[in-house]
């Protein structure tokens, strides 16, 4: 097999394909093994050819035997053609069926085993589990479990539960704690590395960008142990205990690996162990950091710059208001600035022999402006109403524009707001690169908003928070599930947008679950049919794009 690229005549456009080499007699053809996708440029045919590259090593790994026999109808799509009753074969007579005859037994969501079970099977997440071969009842239980997650994340129990409601697949609750307790630390190591060899397979094995962030995920539960721990808590629950979730994704927000920390580390810790963790594993050449200040303090940078073997470059968000007064002056003067498009300017510094990079945009001082106004506004009804100052004084929000005048007097401070309103629009980055141009360093921190949006799809879509579990070793286990369930459903994101066009992953998620299979029974023939949904054209094109054929019309389960 190979990948081959065929251009249209007078058209900038590309057809990437695999092929493989037929002999016929004498003669050797190329026949299209799969069709990945068209390009338009330059940029989508170098990532068309990329997967085209990651879709060919799988397919020649599939032409190996199968870890798995079919699964069942609620976790597969099964071939129609191999759809025969258990007393012998299909006839005519048997699709002659009275309607008052048929009565439905089961509605089965097919759509999420259909696709996300083959990409499961696809990215080699049943490696996971350790002797794969041997333990395939604890692989088939880590691969429901995960595509539950994806499914309608619920508790475990609930989850069980769900999983035999609404697929057909029963599941033994203390089983599924068991599979849990395999997923110890070398386990969640090869998660890791499969995770990232799945990305890394996408851009070549090279990759050069890490986008790193932090969260903390809070338990329902006041007790702490030596992981569970009270720490500053991004979702204001700083009753209870919480973890630190460490992620690292590339600029498209694909999955490279996670570390889970103590919650009462401080997040800028974080970085320096993850990063040379990640690059110790894998053959990364060079590394560019990415992520906000929170990341940095100055013991990070000092460390980061002192490992020049490492070659480590990063790029970090700024506080521009805290720094030294005659560089904010600096920062103030417009004249310092270079136009690089409408509404658009940036400007370099020095700092520390480092580049600090400030851009000015009107689109974000509108922002700005408008938030500062809808929190004067607040502060304005509230001041009409509340007297006490304490209601002021321990909301950031509120303290930030009021005064207090003699011992218990609030009012606005007008001169706070006009200083606020000189730093309209502005943003700074901080860089030890001397290679990229100051428009890349801040088109590399804005990439940051993939780790943000990865953690939006843990923490709501995929509901990683909170967590129910209390020992570590379930609550590990639980961060590996739902790491597992976010990388599937970036990976199906990205493939979509690429070989079709961009379709988020709740969408995605709900057209899905549309995909059913009604399960009807005729109580005369004692025969039991197969009832497909029919299909949006979105959902139709996700089965085209991984290869997965799906009939529409009514077929034999079984014949009793």
């Amino acid at each position: 097999m190979f990948v081959r690229v065929k251009s249209t005549p007078n058209s900038p456009r590309k057809s990437v394909q695999i092929v493989q080499s037929v002999r016929k007699a004498d003669k050797v053809s190329q026949k299209i093994v799969r069709y990945v996708g068209v390009a338009m440029d330059d940029d989508e045919l170098e990532k068309l050819k990329m997967l085209a590259e990651s879709i060919k090593i799988k397919l020649e790994a599939a032409e190996q035997e199968l870890l798995f026999s079919p699964e069942a109808l609620a976790k597969s799509n099964k071939k129609r053609e191999s759809q025969k009753g258990k007393k012998g074969k299909e006839t005519e007579e048997d699709y002659k069926v009275n309607l008052k005859d048929i009565e439905e037994q089961q509605r089965v969501v097919s759509g999420i085993h259909d696709i996300y079970g083959k990409l499961f099977d696809e990215s080699g997440y049943a490696r996971v589990i350790p002797k794969p071969a041997r333990h395939k009842a604890t692989v088939q239980l880590f691969k429901d479990i995960v595509l539950a997650r994806i499914a309608n994340p619920k508790s475990k129990m609930a989850t069980v539960d769900m999983l035999e409601e609404n697929y057909g697949i029963t599941l033994n609750l203390e089983r599924v704690y068991q599979m849990m307790d395999k997923l110890d630390d070398k386990a969640i190591e090869r998660l890791n590395n499969i995770s990232y060899g799945n990305t890394a397979g996408l851009f070549g094995q090279k990759i050069n960008l890490v986008l790193f962030d932090c969260t903390t995920l809070y338990f329902e539960s006041f007790k702490e142990d030596e992981f569970k721990r009270h720490g500053y808590s991004k979702d204001l629950k700083f009753n209870q205990p919480q973890v630190l979730l460490a992620l690292m994704v590339t600029r498209e927000g694909l999955p490279l690996g996670y570390e889970a920390f103590a919650g009462d580390t401080y997040e800028g810790h974080t970085i320096i162990p993850a990063i040379k963790k990640l690059k110790s594993k894998h053959n990364i050449d060079k590394v560019i950091i990415v992520a906000d200040a929170a990341m940095f303090n100055k013991d990070n940078i000092e460390a980061l710059e002192s490992m020049e073997s490492e070659k480590y470059e990063y790029v970090i968000g700024s506080r521009i208001k805290s720094l030294p007064k005659a560089l904010k002056d600096k920062i103030l003067n417009h004249g310092n600035y270079t136009e690089i498009c409408e509404e658009y300017k940036i400007a370099q510094f020095d700092y520390k022999g480092r580049r600090l990079i400030v851009s000015y945009s009107e689109d974000r001082a509108r922002k700005d402006a408008k938030d500062r106004d809808k929190a004067i506004e607040r502060i304005r009804k509230k001041l009409k109403k509340v007297k006490n100052l304490k209601e002021y004084l321990s909301n950031y929000g509120y303290k930030k524009y009021i005064k207090v005048q003699g011992e218990s007097k609030v009012e606005l401070d007008v001169v706070k707001i006009q200083k606020d309103r000189e730093w309209d629009g502005l943003h700074g980055t901080i860089t030890n690169s001397m290679e990229l141009s100051n428009e890349e360093v801040v088109a590399q921190y804005h990439n940051l908003w993939q780790v943000e949006n990865a953690f939006r799809v843990t923490k709501h879509d995929l509901r990683v928070r909170p967590i129910f579990h209390w020992k570590p070793r379930r609550v590990k286990a639980h961060l590996a599930i739902s790491f597992a369930a976010y990388s599937l459903v970036k990976h199906l994101e990205y493939r979509v947008k690429l070989q079709y066009k961009k379709i988020s992953p709740e969408k995605i998620r709900r057209m899905l679950i549309n995909v059913q299979t009604s399960i009807l029974y005729n109580k005369k023939k004692k025969i039991r049919y197969g009832l497909p949904s029919k299909m949006t054209t979105d959902a139709r094109k996700i089965y085209d794009i991984l290869k997965i054929r799906r009939y529409c019309t009514p077929y034999i389960i079984e014949k009793m």
